[in-house]
């Protein structure tokens, strides 16, 4: 795939969710094996793939700003454009000056093969599979330059909320196996690799079209020797069972106390306009169970502030919903709107100015909760897995297993290893971190 007595290098540039980070790392990955290395710092890219995000009209914005620099940067590199927005615009981004090949979702873990005939002929291509048309489940599991790996376990989505163009970027829920994610797992074993994060669209949905289920996927998973921790994603309350929960608390060898569970609004009014399959009373019933059955457990949640139909009554109704649960991160989202939505048909805009002054009263009350949770923790000795810090950095971080983020001198034998730690302080550069004293392990 090289052309003769010469290497050619590749660099990455992706935006989005951990599913998105999964499946570059793959894309480099299969380059890779065909020759072509990531860039070192200071080299000049021959190939720049850029993997896409187009959760909200800032993601599109986003994408834009950085196809347009990189290919203004490196004019003689081939721009592959891929992910999400390259398949819900891939006419938009063709336009744009520099860019080489667009690549929809179905296509993007192929992009060795259309790398490898651009190389060839040099002719602009962009391949989009229809969304209905996405049937085939590609498998990625790939850490990059992390310690942790990114398992992707299941993609697409067949929920449709109002607001949501993932199902049209991402095509139908489809899984892979349990055998063959399990296989996937035993071999991060055997690479040294320590925790895997299961990732996917809507990973609770995992094997309705196999036949197989979520439950008895993290059953397989948790035997797997070798691997210490596995993190879930995220994953929707109506298919986080108390079942799962339970498992996770007293049964579970390595699945970690660490949820993340998308809320999005607070008032069923809205809930249901949105299409989200569950109301607030079984969402604060999870998050209860959760507390009750794993008291040390960290969860955060996703909301969207200022959506279709959240008029001064429904959002106070929310607000205080939101600020009754006993949650300790709040993951804030302005609605964005999204051409093709069902969405665009609800009544009740909110104003720009509003849905801001919303985020930054969601965004205050996720400070407090998280500063509530960190300062309770304060002086206790957790397990921390230490990652791979980044080149020149004389700090390594890692994380407990309830999540909370620990920086300590670093020390290159610690990497990939797991240690003893006291959290003693909250560090002042990084104040979502904790400042950890090293202990003798036991």
């Amino acid at each position: 795939m090289t052309e003769k007595d010469q290497i050619l290098k590749a660099e990455y540039h992706t935006l989005g969710c951990k599913l998105n980070f999964s499946e570059t790392s793959a894309i480099g990955k299969i380059l890779s094996e065909r020759g072509i290395m990531r860039t070192a710092k200071g080299d000049r890219p021959d190939i720049v793939v850029i993997n896409t995000c187009s959760v909200t009209e800032t993601a599109d914005k986003k994408g834009r700003q950085l196809i347009r620099r990189l290919a203004s940067r490196w004019p003689e590199a081939a721009i592959v454009v891929t992910g999400c927005y390259a398949q819900l615009k891939p006419q938009e981004i063709m336009e744009i000056p520099g860019v080489d090949i667009v690549l929809g979702s179905n296509e993007k873990l192929r992009a060795a093969e259309f790398i490898e005939t651009w190389l060839a002929d040099k002719q602009r291509k962009m391949e989009v599979t229809p969304f209905r048309d996405i049937t085939e489940f590609r498998h990625s599991c790939e850490r990059g330059d992390r310690t942790r790996y990114f398992l992707k376990v299941q993609d697409g989505c067949d929920y449709f909320c109002t607001y949501c163009t993932i199902p049209f970027a991402r095509g139908r829920s489809r899984s892979g196996s349990i055998e063959s994610l399990t296989e996937a797992a035993r071999t991060v074993a055997a690479e040294g690799g320590k925790e895997i994060v299961i990732t996917g669209v809507n990973i609770g949905d995992f094997g309705r079209d196999t036949g197989e289920n979520f439950f008895d996927l993290l059953k397989s998973l948790d035997a797997v020797e070798g691997i210490e921790r596995y993190r879930i994603s995220s994953i929707e309350p109506n298919l986080i069972t108390e079942e799962i929960i339970d498992w996770i608390a007293n049964d579970s060898r390595a699945f970690m106390p660490h949820f993340h569970i998308p809320l999005q609004a607070g008032s069923d009014i809205v809930l249901k306009l949105m299409n989200r399959r569950y109301d607030t009373t079984l969402f604060e019933s999870r998050i209860h169970k959760i507390r009750q059955a794993i008291p040390d457990a960290f969860i955060g949640i996703d909301i969207i502030a200022g959506a279709r139909g959240e008029n001064d009554e429904e959002w106070n109704n929310s607000y205080t919903f939101v600020k009754s649960l006993p949650v300790d991160k709040l993951h804030v989202f302005p609605y964005s709107e999204r051409p093709g939505t069902s969405a665009l048909q609800i009544g009740h805009i909110v104003s720009q100015e509003e849905k801001h002054r919303r985020v930054g009263m969601l965004t205050e009350l996720s400070d407090l909760k998280l500063s509530d949770f960190m300062h309770e923790r304060m002086g206790r000795e957790y397990q921390v897995l230490w990652e791979q810090p980044a080149p020149g950095n004389d700090r390594m971080h890692g994380f407990t297993p309830n999540y909370l983020r620990v920086v300590a001198p670093l020390d290159e034998a610690l990497v990939n290893t797991i240690s003893s730690v006291r959290l003693i302080a909250i560090d002042d550069t990084e104040p979502d971190s904790f400042i950890g004293e090293l202990l003798p392990n036991p």
